[in-house]
């Protein structure tokens, strides 16, 4: 949305500027930003600013995987379904750690009891879930990782899901804020072009969170050597940025 400091009609554009009516620099269009900059001009003077958004994305290969996996046993009473739980959650956990996974990339993420009950309501025993959620950063050994904790589970085990993620994603995002930026100021100078004046400095850039697409092909249906093959994909990094430019005067002829 633009705004200027003086009554004159105005003309929108469907895009992510607004152009004002001839202002008083030589009968040419200026541009003006929602906002004005810290130093604001001199009243009776236009808030000459194009205000635009770039958008950068780049992929990489992730690096970590974060699995959720549950344990779920039952009993006819609560201690029994307790007991058998923890019996099945110890064993996953300590078959995770003798892989190699650290205990600080372990964690519990959940614990529930529930009873179970017959058509006339009545309860006849009880269930316990319990969630770990294990973080694996060598993803050549993944599939088998999950293997020996569902195996040391044994029927108790469960397997919610899986995620991928990109923790060292300092070089993607630098990439992707610069190509974001030089997105923006490919528009910004589009616009000063066709309002026939020089673009001026940054005023101010404003960043949203960087977002992550889901990797694309997780599972493959190939390479059998594992229960749970895995195929990483590549993820995608989005940043988007919101710069402002001034709009220089254009020089005076004598």
């Amino acid at each position: 949305m633009i705004r200027s400091r003086v009554t004159t009609p105005v003309l929108v554009v469907l895009a992510s500027v607004v152009l004002l009516s001839p202002g008083p620099l030589g009968g040419r269009p200026a541009f003006a930003s929602a906002a004005a900059p810290a130093d604001s001009p001199p009243a009776g003077q236009f808030l000459e600013n194009v205000l635009v958004t770039g958008t950068g994305e780049v992929s990489g290969e992730p690096d970590t995987l974060t699995v959720d996996f549950a344990v779920e046993a039952g009993g006819s009473t609560v201690g029994q379904a307790l007991d058998g739980a923890k019996v099945a959650a110890v064993e996953m956990r300590d078959a995770l750690v003798r892989a190699g996974i650290a205990r600080a990339d372990l964690q519990t993420s959940n614990f529930s009891i529930g009873s179970k009950v017959n058509n006339d309501q009545q309860i006849t025993g009880y269930t316990v879930n319990q969630g770990l959620t294990a973080k694996i950063r060598d993803l050549r050994r993944a599939g088998d990782l999950i293997s020996a904790a569902i195996a040391a589970g044994g029927n108790a085990a469960r397997l919610n899901g899986v995620s991928f993620a990109i923790e060292n994603d300092a070089a993607l995002l630098a990439e992707a804020r610069k190509k974001a930026f030089a997105d923006a100021r490919q528009k910004a100078e589009l616009y000063a072009r066709e309002a026939g004046r020089p673009l001026g400095r940054v005023v101010q850039v404003n960043e949203t969170a960087p977002s992550y697409g889901v990797p694309v092909g997780q599972f493959s249906p190939a390479a059998m050597d594992s229960r749970f093959p895995i195929e990483p994909g590549r993820q995608r990094v989005t940043v988007n940025v919101t710069v402002e430019w001034a709009l220089d005067s254009l020089p005076k002829h004598p």
